[in-house]
Formats: C-alpha cells, structure tokens, sequence
C-alpha cells in the first residue's frame, strides 16, 4: 500500500511502545488512526500527544483476549471511520520463565494474549477488509526471539512462532485479494513490556510458576541502547508500503538467525532425491510467498 494518506488504520496495543510508534508514524503519513488498548491511562496521554499534533485519532479501550470486545471494536471502528484498510495486531505481554516452571495459567495467559489476540483480530477484521474490496495490509507482531528462539521465554515463543506462520499462511492466501500481510519480527524496543506482573487479571493468577520471574523483569530498566518506538514505527510503515512479507528492525540478529537455518539445512538427510515422490508432494515442497520480491 504505497498511498496511505486517508486510509483508516487499527493498532492494538496502540497507546504505549511498539504501538504507539506504529500509530505516530501512520498519523504523520496523513492516516485515520484508532488505538486500542488495555490502560486508559495510556490511551488518554496517546490521545493528547497525537491530538497536539494536529492527527486523526480514536481511542478504544480492549482487552485482545474477549471476543466481544474485539468484535465491538470492529463495528466502532467502521462506524467512526466508515471502513479498515490497515490492521496491526501488536498487542502483547513479555511473559518469560523456564519451561520447566510454568504452570497453566502461565501458558493460558502468554497465548491467550500474545497468539489469541492476534487470532481476534484477525477475525472479527478480516471479513471487513475483505467485504470492502480495496485491498490492505496487515501487521502481525511476532519477535526477533520467533526467528532465532532462546532460552527462559518459551511461552512468549511459541505463541510469536505461531503468530509467524500465521502471518506467513496468511500472505498466500490473501494475495488475490490484494491484502498484505507482514510478520513483525522486532529485536528490543524501549517500552513497558517488562510490566507483565502489573496487567496479568487475576483468572490467570491462581496457578503461576513466573510469580518471582516477572517481579524481577519489573525491576530492570530499559536499556538505553534498545531501539527508540518510533524508529521501530517508521520501519513498519516502511514494509507496509513496500508490501514486504517480514519486517525485521536489528541487523544484529542476522548471524545467529543464519546459523540456526544452517542447523535446519544441515539436518536434512544427506542422500539422493526421490524425484518420483518429489513431484507427487511439490505442493507441500515450496511456497511462491518467498520468491524474491520484484522492486
């Protein structure tokens, strides 16, 4: 979508970090914007600083995990701005712990969020998107830790992997329908993420193993050589113009990312092809969503 400028966007997560870099940078692009997200306080200052600005926005107040609200949200969101061109499922918590430790409010909290969420909004959007045909684009926010995992946040992971290969699936699927779809794989930014403990409801309370965990993720401060939000904001609009299937922020990933996808090769069995059953599964063997990107 390289004209952007009157398109209605929808960011959850919208009003803090990541979010909020995504929204500025679209608002500045001449975007209608709504921001949804969980903290009113951070939606009421997200409001005044793009409202200062002289930009376009409506906040919602959300919680990705309820259907309802998702679905409602959808509805206000066509019925303020008439129709949905951009879809950002940025929403997401930083759970982290050994696996070793978790519970199942541990796993039913990191997925509900960080895959469900995405889930959501993909389906009450989707057929929005699609009902106007006018194409869009969307944005799923998976993690730099989906591309080359390590170790003590295999919840987050696994819900981040997920969201990749959805976004992936999603890619093909949608292309006829000249909606794009990115897998948002960002290295670390300065945001709120380490305040897991504070937003975690109370129905996912009752059987943690990370308790100890996140109280000392909320602790540590933000590294003040992580990535500012809204250079991470201004990279996303990026790949949203050029239509890019992954948007990565940190080159710094790329030798370890390399050595894992040299790991996968490597395992492959070392003997000749069975060109027989080779041509029998060929619609399981490539994807034309990797073909090199004609620019």
């Amino acid at each position: 979508m390289e004209n952007l400028s009157g398109k209605v966007a929808f960011i959850t997560g919208g009003a803090s970090g990541i979010g909020l870099g995504i929204a500025k940078a679209f608002a500045k692009e001449g975007m209608k914007i709504v921001i949804a997200d969980i903290r009113q306080d951070h939606l009421d200052a997200a409001v005044t600083t793009l409202k200062s600005r002289g930009q376009t926005v409506h906040p919602i107040r959300l919680d990705v995990t309820d259907r309802p609200a998702m679905a409602a949200a959808a509805e206000e969101t066509v019925r303020v701005y008439g129709k949905v061109h951009v879809l950002v499922n940025n929403a997401g918590i930083g759970i982290g712990g050994p696996l070793k430790q978790a519970k199942y409010d541990d796993w039913d909290w990191g997925l509900d969020v960080n895959l469900n969420g995405v889930i959501n909004g993909i389906q009450e959007f989707l057929p929005r998107m699609l009902s106007q045909g006018e194409g869009g684009h969307i944005v799923n926010t998976a993690s730099a830790a989906a591309v080359l995992p390590i170790s003590r946040a295999g919840i987050y992971i696994a819900a981040k992997a997920a969201v990749m290969a959805i976004s992936e699936v999603l890619r093909g699927e949608l292309a006829d329908d000249k909606i794009g779809v990115s897998a948002f794989c960002p290295g670390p930014v300065q945001t709120n993420i380490a305040q897991t403990r504070k937003l975690r409801p109370e129905r996912y309370s009752k059987n943690s193993g990370y308790a100890e965990f996140e109280r000392q993720l909320q602790d540590r401060p933000n590294n003040p050589l992580w990535m500012d939000h809204e250079e991470v904001g201004e990279r996303v609009l990026h790949g949203v113009k050029r239509n890019d299937l992954f948007i990565l922020t940190h080159p710094e990933f790329k030798e370890g990312v390399r050595q894992r996808f040299d790991a996968i090769l490597d395992a492959f069995p070392d003997e000749p092809l069975n060109k027989e059953r080779a041509a029998a599964i060929t619609f399981l063997t490539s994807n034309p969503i990797y073909a090199p990107a004609k620019r």
